[in-house]
């Protein structure tokens, strides 16, 4: 390894979970059962992808924890809040995504991880009826009464670092109201002033996350990282932010399989994506209001890669349309459909169809691992503020859109971002070269 800048990633890394469902104990049984050799953490790019560093016959493949220093399984601590007052074991065995088989040798740790009281408001998401919620007075009141609770978890899990991220459900639709949410002074006074139609919890938990010192990841399509108060309160603190909402199934595919159409200059007429999913994400989502902040996600993604303004006579009038279906016998097995109207030559129509059988915390669980241990890499560089090289790993890649920039949506930009922030990390120079 190249002498680095990059803090060593010594002690305790406390990952503090929102939410306590099925993504989060997929991924926390997953970490567990990995650490005994019991299970394999396929899937994670941080413990099974390599990058090439240098060229010619300098030219070798390396792991991520072979360029950086990285934070090892057999150090993370696990937390969350949920609105639910199971365990994590009582609540992986209810979300039903792992044979009991998987759970039950890590057990004791997980009966172990009790949810702290959730900031929660159940106009945000209003198909969920938890009993295990904080009394709050104001917004403000819930930053202070999640501050202790990060302090609390520092102390008594005894962390040398803790990250904090969301893995809890999709929130109603926030507009961004320049108002409220473009200068942390305004945010502030909102949260204060007790303005709930401005406010989502999860601004709180990512307030209160920043200023404890922990990086946050906005793992669901919630308006929370992606404002400029945000930004500003990141840039204050010193402390990376990720976003937004994890980029598992359909998504996956869209940002790997539009390039294949633009590179090879074909039209479009239009795409059409349709999911089933029967988990509770699926029921929250069921309610118009969340559903609306999935799809202004999920639609994100077209448009930077498949460019009007580039390809005018290919990609000036093509027709997205996204829909989620609440489907209670699936479970956690979505099943996504991908309807795909292309141009050929001489404008003959073709179509493609995908039909993608997924399990969506299995594929959520890695992208969390992923972004957790890549965050607190980048806050031992001391990166701090949008991290634009996470974006592989998400639906809404965060971006200044006040300044015209556009997200990088194509798979392969952000997987050369990632490689290249991780080579500049290690003390290697960045380069473009395909492997």
């Amino acid at each position: 390894m190249k002498q680095t800048d990059v803090k060593p990633a010594t002690g305790k890394l406390g990952i503090l979970i929102v939410g306590n469902g099925a993504v989060a104990t997929t991924f926390m049984t997953g970490v567990l059962m990995a650490r005994k050799g019991l299970a394999k953490a396929i899937g994670a790019m941080t413990q099974y992808d390599k990058i090439r560093i240098g060229k010619g016959s300098e030219k070798k493949y390396l792991h991520y924890s072979d360029i950086v220093p990285m934070a090892s399984l057999d150090d993370i601590v696990f937390g969350c809040w949920d609105v639910y007052p199971q365990n994590a074991y009582q609540s992986a065995v209810y979300a039903d995504v792992l044979k009991r088989e998987d759970i039950e040798p890590v057990r004791e740790e997980l009966e172990q991880i009790v949810p702290m009281k959730a900031a929660f408001d159940k106009n945000y998401a209003k198909r969920l009826d938890g009993t295990n919620v904080k009394e709050c007075s104001t917004r403000w009141d819930m930053v202070e009464q999640l501050r202790e609770d990060i302090r609390q978890f520092w102390e008594q899990k005894q962390c040398h670092r803790v990250v904090v991220l969301w893995a809890a459900s999709t929130e109603i639709y926030v507009p961004i109201d320049k108002n409220v949410h473009y200068t942390l002074q305004a945010l502030e006074q909102a949260m204060k002033a007790d303005d709930r139609e401005h406010i989502a919890p999860s601004m709180c938990y990512a307030y209160a996350a920043l200023m404890e010192g922990c990086p946050f990841i906005m793992g669901a399509p919630n308006t929370t990282v992606d404002i400029p108060a945000v930004w500003e309160l990141a840039e204050k603190t010193k402390m990376p932010i990720a976003g937004k909402d994890f980029k598992t199934g359909q998504t996956l595919v869209k940002s790997g399989f539009a390039p294949i159409i633009g590179t090879r200059c074909l039209g479009l007429e239009g795409w059409f994506s349709t999911n089933i999913l029967g988990n509770r994400d699926g029921l929250v989502l069921d309610e118009p209001e969340n559903f609306r902040t999935k799809e202004v996600s999920k639609l994100s993604t077209l448009e930077t890669i498949l460019k009007a303004d580039e390809q005018p006579e290919l990609y000036s009038d093509y027709y997205h349309k996204v829909r989620i279906n609440y489907y209670p016998p699936r479970n956690d097995r979505k099943e996504s459909w991908d309807n795909i109207d292309i141009r050929g030559w001489m404008n003959y129509p073709m179509q493609i169809k995908i039909n993608f059988l997924c399990r969506d915390s299995i594929l959520a669980a890695p992208v969390c691992l992923d972004l957790c241990l890549l965050i607190d890499l980048a806050q031992r560089a001391g990166r701090y503020g949008i991290q634009r090289f996470l974006s592989f790993f998400l639906k809404s890649p965060m971006h200044d859109y006040t300044q015209g920039e556009e997200a990088v949506n194509h798979l392969y930009q952000q997987h050369t971002m990632l490689k290249n922030a991780i080579r500049e990390m290690g003390g290697y120079e960045a380069d473009e070269e395909l492997d």
